[in-house]
């Protein structure tokens, strides 16, 4: 049997969790730069907050409902996903973290036990160390667990944030309560076409042929027809390495002084080695791009994009720094008029584990890099802040985000520990 634990509003609980006054009132969590709504309590989605609506359009809805907004504090629920996830594998050892919020068990050996009882420890536990709110669905396998779970979040009073589909009379009453768009990996445009054809719920498109399904369809929807009645064909998956790692960042003001952006894309290549060198992994090829903003009328929309290929692997800040640089003379002049840019990023992809990088016989990397990139981490991580950098970064300015409503990282930052009296 697979459970699917999710925790209920998650953003929204973790505010929760360090400010319990916020019990039972509104609250919604903005994106990157207090964008958009990505978070909601089940307050505000009552009171009828869509996921995505733009902060500055929703403004005087937020102050009208006395809605409390948040910034996204990432620090804060990543460290309180880890703790969630730490008390999950401590009562069953094959999980699949699906995403921060989310995990997969699969209950191999347990036959002994009451699945539905051990759920409601495991339930009850998290929220007895975390305080946070979680729903639990059991079931023979991954795509039932998900549709377990919906229906565990959907009526909390009747089954106490637990449900098990267990037999076959659950499955089809369960798949005949399920909107087509609310399968797992539905999507809009899918369950239009689902719709066009004559199924309205889940249990109308486990009545579809195989023949038909990957005919019109294709693999991965066969695959869920027959999760859907009960075979297991989806297994755990295992964590794999990144394809590709990214820093981008859209820029409080515009930059259209060609230097102020060399400055940038220097330190955005710089924080993608650190990510290599944290998962041992180095990267063969490098992107750079910007881009202008796009509802600008006053100028017209540019976004260019350019890539190269190391000479050799490497996660030396050095050599993605000097590379970006180089494609960055590529992409934007240096002299003459400069375009107002408002986004720009660093791509690294082609990541190999740094054990078996690929040798180049007539180009290599100094072999004194690995030893001071060792010791500017190091550095990094004693004193914070990257008090150690290049010099193509500016030693005194530090990147931060439009974060007008964060809240405190209660859990990782020593001053913003709570004081008890």
């Amino acid at each position: 049997m697979y459970a699917l634990v999710d925790c209920n509003n998650f953003y929204a609980s973790c505010e929760r969790v360090f400010n319990p006054t916020l019990n039972g009132k509104p609250v919604v969590v903005l994106s990157n730069n207090d964008g958009c709504v990505i978070a909601r309590s089940n307050e505000a989605k009552d009171l009828g907050i869509p996921m995505g609506a733009p902060a500055f359009e929703y403004e005087n809805n937020f102050r009208l409902n006395k809605i409390n907004v948040f910034s996204s504090n990432y620090a804060l629920y990543a460290d309180m996903s880890n703790r969630v996830m730490m008390i999950l594998k401590s009562y069953c050892p094959d999980i699949e973290i699906y995403s921060i919020d989310e995990s997969f068990l699969l209950f191999k050996g347990f036959d002994n036990y009451d699945l539905v009882n051990y759920a409601q420890e495991i339930k009850q536990k998290i929220y007895t160390i975390t305080k946070i709110p979680v729903c639990i669905g059991i079931a023979p396998t991954k795509a039932l667990a998900k549709v377990a779970n919906r229906i565990a979040k959907k009526f909390p009073k009747h089954h106490n944030g637990v449900y098990m589909i267990d037999s076959k009379e659950k499955m089809v009453k369960a798949l005949k309560w399920l909107k087509c768009e609310d399968i797992w990996g539905i999507g809009r445009q899918l369950s239009k076409r689902l719709s066009f054809i004559g199924c309205k719920n889940a249990y109308d498109f486990t009545l579809l042929s195989d023949e038909y399904i990957k005919r019109n369809f294709s693999i991965v929807e066969l695959r869920l027809k027959k999760e859907l009645l009960g075979e297991s064909v989806l297994k755990l998956d295992e964590v794999q390495r990144k394809k590709s790692i990214a820093t981008t960042r859209s820029f409080e003001k515009t930059i259209n002084d060609y230097e102020n952006l060399k400055e940038r894309v220097s330190t955005f290549a710089v924080s993608c080695a650190e990510k290599l060198r944290k998962e041992q992994s180095k990267c063969n090829i490098i992107t750079v791009f910007v881009m202008t903003n796009r509802f600008d009328e006053k100028q017209s929309f540019v976004s260019n994009s350019l890539s190269t290929t190391l000479d050799f692997d490497s996660n030396s800040s050095i050599v993605l720094s000097k590379s970006a640089l180089f494609l960055l003379d590529k992409l934007v002049p240096a002299e003459g008029k400069v375009p107002d840019y408002k986004k720009a990023g660093v791509i690294v992809s082609a990541i190999t584990p740094d054990n078996q990088a690929q040798m180049n016989l007539f180009h290599t990397e100094s072999p004194k890099h690995k030893a001071l990139m060792s010791v500017m981490d190091q550095l990094n991580a004693n004193y914070g802040d990257h008090m150690l950098k290049l010099a193509s970064q500016d030693v005194r300015r530090k990147w931060k985000m439009k974060q007008e409503r964060l809240s405190p990282c209660y859990t990782t930052r020593f001053t913003d520990i709570l004081n008890v009296y």
